[in-house]
């Protein structure tokens, strides 16, 4: 009797004593399998398992359509108050959640950094007569609505560059023939199979397309030129056009004090990681870590910066 008193204190005793297991993360991708926000929803979190930081895993989920408008009202609707729960987000859902006029925004969640930049890349068909920036610019101002253009969502980060290129070139944005595919791995299928005229996404995404001979990159996005990329920046073709696309994460609404406090000390030790440059490099990604506070400044800037864009631009009013 005493024997099996002392065995139950002790089982007792240890279980109050062992930590509480960590329910896994619940992540949200607000954009198709194989894109940029499926990476940057999946490999911090390779990441932080590899390194220690955060080993309890996590539930994916892909919910692309309305420039990721879709996926974040899902994730706001189910996760309200969820510590464990963070959305991959960027560029692109800035303009989404204003060309959709989504009644869900970001002011909706719990801003927590931002992590990568991608620079944009403008790429042809490997057989396409079109060979440089001037040949694009050239084919927009003979026919607008003949150049088909492939990209991510509609008034995304590549939806803007196009219709800063038609700005620039003294055309109406409003009239390019865009066409979005949830992911850019989809719209190379569209350039390689002529669905498509011309195509824009990040170098992440489409250098290892056009390394294996896929397609041909005419042009790069940002400042200057691009580190293994036979090709200009727009800027150095004669078109003033800078643009990059900024990817981070955002947490549950309504998440606690205590929760965001949580989630940026991973990520900032994610940041400082071996891992983590790792796959900086890998991904070609840009580092572009912000956190906390200074995170939220800049999205509230790019609120507007972007919303003055779209209206430039003539896609929204």
């Amino acid at each position: 009797m005493i024997k099996a008193v002392f065995a139950a204190a002790l089982a007792f005793s240890l279980s109050a004593a062992a930590p509480a297991l960590a329910d896994p993360a619940v992540v949200m991708a607000p954009g198709g399998a194989g894109g940029g926000y499926d990476a940057m929803a999946r490999l911090p979190f390779e990441a932080m398992s590899k390194e220690g930081i955060f080993t309890d895993g996590a539930t994916f989920t892909n919910k692309g359509g309305a420039g990721g408008t879709i996926g974040l009202a899902e994730f706001v609707g189910a996760n309200r108050g969820n510590d464990n729960a963070v959305m991959s987000m960027g560029v692109i859902l800035v303009g989404g959640i204003l060309l959709n006029s989504s009644p869900v925004t970001l002011d909706d969640v719990t801003p927590l950094v931002r992590l990568t930049n991608d620079t944009g890349v403008v790429a042809v068909a490997t057989d396409s007569p079109i060979k440089t920036v001037d040949d694009l610019v050239k084919a927009m101002k003979e026919n607008l609505g003949a150049v088909s253009i492939g990209g991510g969502s509609a008034g995304g980060v590549d939806h803007i560059v196009m219709a800063l290129i038609a700005k620039e070139s003294g055309l109406e944005p409003a009239r390019l023939n865009y066409i979005p595919y949830d992911s850019g791995a989809e719209a190379v299928t569209a350039l390689g199979g002529g669905a498509v005229t011309v195509a824009v996404s990040g170098v992440s995404e489409f250098k290892p397309m056009a390394d294996a001979g896929r397609i041909r990159i005419i042009a790069v996005t940002s400042e200057g030129r691009v580190e293994g990329i036979d090709a200009p920046s727009l800027k150095e073709a004669g078109l003033n056009v800078v643009v990059g696309n900024w990817r981070g994460i955002v947490g549950a609404p309504d998440m606690s004090a205590e929760g965001r406090t949580m989630w940026l000390d991973r990520f900032a030790k994610m940041h400082d990681s071996t891992a983590w440059k790792d796959i900086l490099a890998k991904q070609g990604w840009e580092d572009a870590y912000l956190a906390g506070d200074d995170f939220v400044a800049f999205l509230n800037d790019e609120k507007t910066r972007i919303g003055a864009i779209l209206k430039e631009a003539g896609l929204t009013k």
